[in-house]
């Protein structure tokens, strides 16, 4: 009988052969000459794949598993039927940035990690590329208009643009000497023409797509259920979200009275946007500031233990990721590597962006927030967690994941920090309160719009009256939310839960009525070191390895 470590190395290795880039990003090299085969073939027989892979592992009886084992079990278990409802979806006939993505992702994670002699990179981003066309043919092939949208197509025409610019102009300048620029300008230049070539095609496509890009109340559903291993279901979840939008609405009126003498908690964020960083690198550097402020309030208040040797670097977004993403990012350290360094991606705008553009993204990083969002990118947040991941979890837990947790435990970093003190000024605590809130409207407009009972516009107009989110940075929201189902919701979500297995916790400790910064030292942080150690578990699972129970 196959064991369950025997089953899992079975799995990994499919799941590597389906998918190089990422068997590269997780820092393995064998695979850093392949990019992934994305023909209807593939896809059909991941699909199999996927199917078959889940009736083995539910096979396995809990009598020949530890109770470790059983998480691991239900973790493979529960990825694999999301990945059964989202194959339903058929996003590789809906998405363009299914086919553009793995190009541009794979050739800029060889760089930023560097984890071979620069040579042998060159090698692999050569063989990559020579290999980019033929997916964008895939593409060609795969997408149907009667289910894609033109809004997603938009979105994947205006990173096609900007990949096109990194691998003619950009990609040569990672490595040095002339020769090795050289071999990736002349690899890199026919790849160009093929971006642009897909741009064309994609201009054409979308004036013929008409789908739809609602994903249904089942399929949201069966994400939260199967997937996320939650009780509740779509309509339950949106009235947590909006149960929790009118909370902080009402705290966010106290507060901004106390600030600025009115309740009109929309009117002192705006005012207060217009204190930003002058210029884009102006901007980075704060972020460092704060960045580092953050670490060193972790070691002065011992809320985490910090690994020796982790860094995390604060940069510009990639050139290719700016069209389609406008806020901050962060790339975990390879998990099977040796590196513990993370990056904070800073959101420049895109090339060519006019200068009210600019001057709009950097009012959304403003003095205000950025410590938020320092907070929630690095310390105790994303790098954090994902560098205990990387040193403590099991192989299985270094490879799958959720958003539903990574994401709600960045969210709750935030929350905590503000228990103990970190944002020293109130301004700073209203836009914390506005990191969250937003979060809560994201559950409320998501769940909305994939049941079908929101419209684009009408989510649209839900920013700007609610959050007096500017225009443009609404629509290009809602777009995230209608590319993306369920990945919205996943913060709010997931923090409420994380706060849920704290309180239960502490309760089995006899810690249940103490205040946060009255509880014992060492406490807190034990929760949060042992909690990011199981991984990035769905928060059903991560209750039970938290918590005891089945």
């Amino acid at each position: 009988m196959t064991t369950l470590a025997q089953l899992v190395d079975e799995f990994l290795e499919t799941e590597f052969s389906h998918s190089p880039t990422l068997a590269s990003r997780l820092g393995l090299p064998a695979y850093d000459d392949k990019l992934d085969d994305l023909s209807a073939d593939a896809f059909e027989l991941r699909d199999s794949d996927v199917a078959a892979y889940l009736r083995r592992f539910e096979a396995l009886p809990d009598a020949d598993l530890s109770p470790d084992e059983r998480i691991d079990r239900d973790l493979a278990i529960a990825m694999l039927r999301g990945r059964l409802v989202q194959a339903e979806w058929q996003g590789w006939r809906r998405d363009p940035l299914t086919y553009s993505g793995p190009i541009t992702d794979g050739l800029f994670s060889l760089f930023l990690h560097r984890l071979r002699p620069v040579e042998d990179l060159v090698d692999a981003a050569c063989a990559r590329l020579a290999q980019a066309p033929r997916l964008l043919e895939h593409g060609r092939a795969n997408l149907d208009p009667a289910l894609a949208h033109p809004l997603i197509v938009h979105r994947a025409m205006a990173s096609a643009r900007s990949s096109a610019r990194y691998v003619r102009e950009l990609l040569p300048d990672e490595v040095e000497p002339l020769e090795l620029k050289d071999r990736l300008h002349a690899a890199g230049a026919p790849v160009a023409e093929a971006f642009e070539r897909w741009a064309a095609f994609l201009g054409a496509f979308a004036t013929e797509a008409h789908g739809s890009w609602v994903f249904g109340e089942q399929r949201y559903t069966a994400v939260l259920q199967q997937r996320e291993a939650l009780a509740y279901d779509a309509r339950t979840l949106r009235d947590m979200g909006q149960r929790e939008f009118d909370r902080l609405d009402a705290e966010m009126r106290t507060l901004a009275d106390r600030i600025a003498g009115t309740p009109d908690w929309h009117e002192v964020i705006s005012t207060a946007n217009k204190d930003h960083p002058l210029t884009e690198e102006a901007m980075r550097q704060t972020y460092e500031v704060w960045t580092e402020r953050a670490r060193d309030f972790l070691v002065d208040r011992g809320l985490v233990s910090l690994p020796e040797g982790e860094h995390c670097a604060v940069e510009p977004s990639p050139v290719f990721q700016r069209p389609v993403l406008g806020v901050a990012s962060y790339m975990a350290p390879p998990a099977f590597s040796d590196s513990l360094t993370g990056h904070f991606f800073v959101p420049f705008a895109p090339d060519g962006a006019p200068p009210e553009e600019i001057d709009a993204r950097l009012e959304n990083n403003n003095h205000g927030g950025i410590p938020t969002t320092a907070v929630h990118e690095a310390y105790p947040g994303h790098h954090w967690h994902l560098v205990m991941r990387r040193i403590h979890a099991t192989k299985l837990r270094r490879v799958l994941s959720t958003p539903y947790f990574n994401e709600g435990w960045a969210l709750y970093a935030e929350r905590v920090m503000r228990e103990h003190g970190f944002f020293q000024e109130p301004l700073q605590e209203l836009y914390h309160l506005e990191a969250t809130i937003f979060r809560a409207a994201r559950i409320v407009i998501d769940t909305s719009m994939h049941l079908g009972e929101m419209t684009f516009e009408e989510g649209v107009t839900y920013l700007v009256e609610r959050l007096a989110m500017p225009e443009p940075t609404a629509r290009a929201e809602i777009g995230r939310y209608a590319w993306w189902p369920t990945q919205a919701s996943a913060y709010l979500t997931g923090c409420l839960e994380i706060l849920r297995i704290r309180a239960e916790w502490l309760a089995q400790r006899g810690l249940a009525d103490v205040a946060m910064p009255e509880l014992p030292a060492g406490t807190l942080r034990e929760f949060h070191d042992t909690l990011a150690r199981t991984g990035s578990l769905p928060p059903g699972l991560a209750a039970r390895a938290m918590l005891g129970g089945s």
